[in-house]
């Protein structure tokens, strides 16, 4: 297979990058290695917490995200992508600084939400506090004629503890069990649908464990990534 080179700014967390990873490659329609797409990968740890950053000085975090993709860039990446939904809350920053496309995974799994569930007009979103704090999904959801439903009360603290918890290796049963608690409270409060806007959430969740539909978006940005580096723009929802 020939087509486009993905440069993948990764690191945030570690997990969540290695997972969007294997979704590439088993979303892949491959029957050999040369039928895989090429990956170059900055697994950047080290890139300053995104939580403190987004309540005062954004500038370490820019500056980092920065260099990560231009030296994606250098290496001969034709796009970018970031499988960390409250780091494209510095996108603003960063795009200027770069000369490639670069795919943005919350207008991405906004996209899938509208084209694929058009019934789901009430939409439960799983992110960290930071993003809820930015509106950044809120804002793309009512873009699209969707209203958001966030966790409650002491539901997002506990979200967030549960999110720290799968970035120190816990996703054991507790964890898993505590997270869908958080989810089927939305779909209580009316959620007709829960989107997975953190990308450690598919590490211990998926749609098997829902009566309503469940939009992973680190799913989403591995189909829609596949999609461009295979130019095969059929793989490719109609969002107009």
């Amino acid at each position: 297979m020939t087509g486009k080179t993905v440069g993948v700014l990764g690191g945030m967390g570690p997990d969540a990058t290695v997972d969007f990873m294997a979704s590439v490659i088993a979303l892949t329609p491959a029957n050999k290695d040369q039928d895989h797409i090429r990956m170059i990968v900055d697994h950047n740890p080290q890139v300053p917490d995104r939580q403190a950053a987004l309540r005062g000085d954004r500038s370490a975090v820019v500056g980092t995200l920065i260099g990560m993709a231009l030296r994606l860039e250098s290496a001969g990446a034709d796009f970018l992508v970031m499988p960390c939904n409250t780091a494209h809350a510095f996108l603003g920053d960063v795009i200027p600084a770069i000369h490639v496309p670069f795919l943005h995974i919350i207008d991405e799994t906004v996209g899938e939400v509208a084209s694929q569930h058009p019934d789901s007009k009430k939409i439960g979103v799983m992110a960290t506090t930071a993003c809820i704090d930015t509106g950044i999904y809120q804002s793309a959801l009512q873009a699209k004629g969707r209203s958001s439903l966030m966790p409650s009360g002491n539901q997002q603290p506990e979200l967030m503890e549960l999110i720290f918890r799968i970035k120190r290796g816990d996703k054991g049963t507790g964890v898993r069990k505590s997270m869908r608690q958080i989810a089927m409270l939305l779909e209580s409060a009316g959620a007709e649908l829960i989107v997975a806007a953190c990308t450690e959430i598919p590490l211990v969740m998926g749609a098997a464990d829902f009566d309503i539909p469940f939009v992973s978006s680190t799913e989403v940005l591995a189909r829609r990534t596949i999609a461009l580096a295979i130019e095969e723009p059929g793989l490719m929802p109609d969002r107009s």
